[in-house]
């Protein structure tokens, strides 16, 4: 991944503050019918019907652990089903999983609310824990390799699949993927209020504003999030 520097890239028009003011509160009748809608959207969630869970357990540090255990004893969970590439070195994971799972380093609102948040792996528990360990995530890290095929139900690894738990019982409230996954992603709600935005190319902006090219969650050859791990090095491609 390599942007534009910012010297190098077009700018918006420059206006008088009265002008600029009266365009930026033009937008925000917009914003605020968007967060209405996005608040209704949101009642609606709550109001789906759930699913009875089959019995199903994942791997974790202490062997094979009921589905209703990784609540740690919280009434909801929220689980990101990471993928993964047998036998690859870290730098080869999946950087769309990668992009999202690390943005989840502040769990206390979440435990407040009585919602655990945890990751189930598509790869084998010993294989990709020490993963998890050198990413220096603070959130339980779980094996699905072997689980149940009910857990995933057909779906492709990289989604978010929200649960409840009654007593010993659990239900399956909410799914999403694709872009519905970018609820985690803070660094994206962020980059969307700059004036360059996410820089990608599929975005709507005008003419010379700046864009990444190659992959946008990749830098020198691994998920972007990895160089912030100590000792990290380019990944070695052939």
């Amino acid at each position: 991944m390599t942007a534009t520097p910012a010297s190098s890239a077009a700018t918006p028009p420059v206006v008088d503050r009265e002008t600029w003011l009266r365009e930026r509160n033009e937008l925000l009748v917009r914003e605020k019918a968007h967060t209405r809608e996005g608040d209704a959207i949101a009642a609606a969630r709550r109001q789906l019907p759930m699913t009875l869970m089959p019995t199903v357990t994942v791997r974790g540090p202490g062997g094979d652990t009921p589905l209703a255990e990784v609540f740690e004893g919280r009434r909801m969970l929220i689980a990101y089903f990471h993928m993964w590439h047998d036998d690859k070195p870290y730098g080869d994971q999946c950087e769309g999983c990668t992009f999202s799972t690390c943005h989840m380093q502040m769990l206390d609102y979440l435990h407040a609310r009585d919602v655990t948040y945890a990751v189930f792996c598509q790869g084998p528990y010993d294989e990709s824990a020490p993963f998890a360990e050198f990413m220096g995530y603070p959130f339980p890290w779980y094996s699905a390799k072997d689980s149940d095929p009910a857990l995933a139900d057909g779906r492709e690894f990289g989604f978010i699949a929200c649960y409840l738990r009654d007593g010993d019982q659990v239900y399956e409230t909410y799914w999403t993927t694709g872009r519905g996954v970018e609820a985690l992603t803070t660094s994206y709600h962020a980059l969307d209020l700059t004036v360059y935005g996410r820089q990608e190319n599929w975005e709507n902006s005008p003419q010379g504003w700046p864009r990444v090219s190659g992959h946008p969650w990749r830098l020198n050859g691994r998920p972007t999030a990895q160089w912030s791990r100590p000792g990290v090095t380019p990944a070695v491609t052939s």
